[in-house]
């Protein structure tokens, strides 16, 4: 089944940070043409009291301040009234979820809706966690101030997946990552810049051998950045005999290092 919309609702303290970057080049055309709706729910309107009070020191003292539950659990269960949300995941911006990937971002863009739960302050009472949250994601190693840029990070990779978002069909695979290894080198007119040519075989026109080259290219960047990636990204026989000759490339290299002069 193909999905022909989909609709993240996002709770945070601050909706006005999301505007001028969903409002812009991809999301922005995606919104237009009926791909995707971001509905942006402000959690300070679900807190009671005159004050809109959000946030309370932790019990059992301790530094920063903790996003309470009423809040939070009000507007989650009022925006899963909207239609849809029963079986919606919940999903929670924090540096101590599970690692945010290409992998997660296809699973999610076969949903028809998602709900980003953007962290503040110290953090989140554990009720939330515990009782609210369905999932949990950390877009890196390092701590934000809120969870809103994550959360922008999660829509922007989820919906430029979505069928008929990106100008050119099948976009998207050649991503980095989406094959499993990173994406090689592009190049563009003129032929020759300050003495840098273009590779040849770029401008052959053969297109078996351009396909080859990039991949080829492909695997080399890998390989230099990111080894880790191939011991897991699906490999054809051409790859592996690839992959060898750049084996045998760096112990050349090595080699040569350790010769005396």
């Amino acid at each position: 089944m193909i999905l022909l919309h989909m609709r993240f609702d996002i709770l945070t303290l601050f909706p006005e940070m999301f505007t001028g970057y969903f409002d812009h080049s991809i999301l922005g055309r995606a919104q237009e043409a009926g791909k995707v709706t971001f509905a942006l729910h402000n959690i300070r309107d679900y807190a009671a009291g005159k004050h809109r009070i959000t946030d309370e020191p932790p019990y059992g003292g301790g530094g920063g301040m903790v996003l309470k539950a009423e809040p939070v659990f009000r507007a989650a269960e009022a925006i899963a009234q909207l239609g849809g949300g029963e079986n919606t995941p919940l999903v929670l911006l924090t540096p101590q979820g599970r690692r945010f990937t290409q992998e997660v971002a296809r699973k999610w863009s076969l949903l028809p809706r998602l709900i980003l739960l953007c962290g503040r302050y110290e953090g989140i009472d554990e009720r939330i966690r515990e009782h609210l949250v369905t999932e949990e994601v950390s877009i890196g190693d390092y701590v934000l101030t809120g969870g809103e840029l994550a959360a922008m990070v999660v829509v922007d990779a989820v919906t430029r997946l979505l069928p008929g978002v990106l100008g050119a069909e099948q976009a998207a695979d050649t991503d980095s990552y989406a094959s499993g290894i990173l994406e090689g080198p592009h190049y563009t007119r003129p032929p020759v810049f300050r003495s840098w040519a273009v590779p040849a075989v770029l401008q052959s026109g053969h297109a078996a051998n351009i396909t080859r080259w990039r991949r080829e290219q492909a695997l080399r960047r890998t390989w230099q950045r990111r080894p880790d990636l191939l011991l897991t990204a699906p490999l054809d026989e051409a790859d592996k005999a690839f992959l060898a000759t750049l084996a045998r490339e760096e112990a050349s290299i090595q080699r040569a290092g350790r010769e005396p002069e």
